[in-house]
């Protein structure tokens, strides 16, 4: 018998053994589906099977306690199988009709909000950084959790014209999500500088590669071999900070938000199109940030109240046009908004590639 080979042990796991048994079944071979409510949906196949998917907002960041109570609840009412999707929500999948409404009861009990289908406010998806990234400007996920707060009958109901999604992220540069509206920290100066540290615990050919824009040279301070950052050139992004952590890119008072939209990654009915600047310079203000929602809100609002049935945020503002969409959503344009950048040619943002 030939040696078996060596498990490969990186990308994703095998899906079949974790995929409830209906659905190995009928895999590829579904006639239609429908929403009966909020969070629930029921997919039905060629062959007569159905089954029922419950989902339920969970946390990124979850304790093993909340883990273990939901896997009680797939156990009991849930055939025990459910995953995670990649906005951090949970899904149970039920064969039972009966079982779905005492899932969503045990559920609800249990102090989990059932939603996030269909034309709704999605789980603001968000990145770790505060954890373990060594560049974060901000908690992302404290960001998620103070608005979703203030969003979350947006994602138990679903009101919205089209799908909603909405992104956090804990620095600019690194995980900056592209979504409908994207809440991103913003550097406003550039890094400072401890030359005496600099010769001892950074490799300074590789803080000057690091450097997207070409901003940083070696150099000579004090008689110690240093860095330094022409700052017309420098765009604040803190990609120097990781290799050089004396040049300290956050501060309490220059370290602020940036609301971001448009972003779409479908080509349903259109392109899908990069995410636009719309507030610059909002509070970094934990532990709530009351500045940063209350601009979500207000531009999901106008978005709710203005656009036509299934047109996503982007297609929405494309229609109705930028000045109507800043006077809607009561936003100053303010000199932020134009790409004034001196490196950028004629537009930084025009192509892929970083060009000098």
């Amino acid at each position: 018998m030939a040696d078996m080979r060596e498990p490969i042990e990186t990308g994703c796991p095998d899906p079949w053994q974790y995929m409830h048994p209906v659905m190995r079944k009928n895999f590829g071979q579904w006639k239609y589906h429908e929403h009966p409510r909020p969070g629930v949906l029921r997919h039905v196949a060629y062959s007569g099977d159905e089954i029922w998917t419950v989902k339920a907002g969970t946390q990124r960041i979850l304790d093993v306690f909340s883990l273990r109570k939901l896997c009680d609840i797939g156990d009991r009412y849930a055939d025990g199988y459910v995953h995670f999707t990649i906005r951090s929500n949970i899904e149970f999948l039920v064969k039972d009709p009966a079982s779905v409404e005492p899932l969503i009861k045990a559920l609800e009990d249990a102090g989990f909000v059932v939603g996030g289908t269909q034309n709704s406010v999605a789980m603001i998806s968000h990145t770790q950084g505060w954890l373990h990234c060594d560049i974060p400007g901000t908690d992302a996920s404290g960001v998620v959790k103070a608005m979703m707060d203030e969003l979350i009958d947006e994602f138990r109901n679903a009101t919205m014209p089209n799908r909603v999604h909405i992104t956090t992220s804990c620095c600019q540069i690194n995980c900056g999500g592209q979504g409908d509206i994207a809440i991103n920290v913003q550097h406003t100066k550039p890094p400072k500088i401890n030359h005496d540290l600099v010769a001892n615990v950074c490799e300074r050919p590789s803080v000057v590669a690091r450097c997207p824009v070409a901003a940083i040279r070696p150099a000579l301070v004090n008689g110690k071999p240093s860095l330094e950052v022409d700052e017309r050139k420098c765009i604040c992004c803190g990609a120097c900070y990781p290799p050089c952590p004396p040049m300290q890119i956050n501060d309490a008072e220059h370290t602020k938000l940036a609301i971001w939209v448009g972003g779409n990654h479908s080509n349903a009915r259109g392109k899908p199109t990069f995410q636009k600047l719309v507030a610059a310079g909002i509070p970094n203000n934990p532990p709530r940030w009351p500045e940063a929602t209350a601009i979500v809100k207000r531009i999901l609002k106008a978005y709710k109240e203005g656009a036509r049935d299934w047109e996503r945020i982007n297609e929405w503002i494309e229609r109705i046009g930028w000045p109507r969409f800043f006077e809607e959503v009561e936003l100053p344009f303010t000199k932020y908004h134009i790409d004034t950048w001196r490196g950028a040619r004629s537009s930084f943002n025009a192509s892929s590639y970083i060009r000098f």
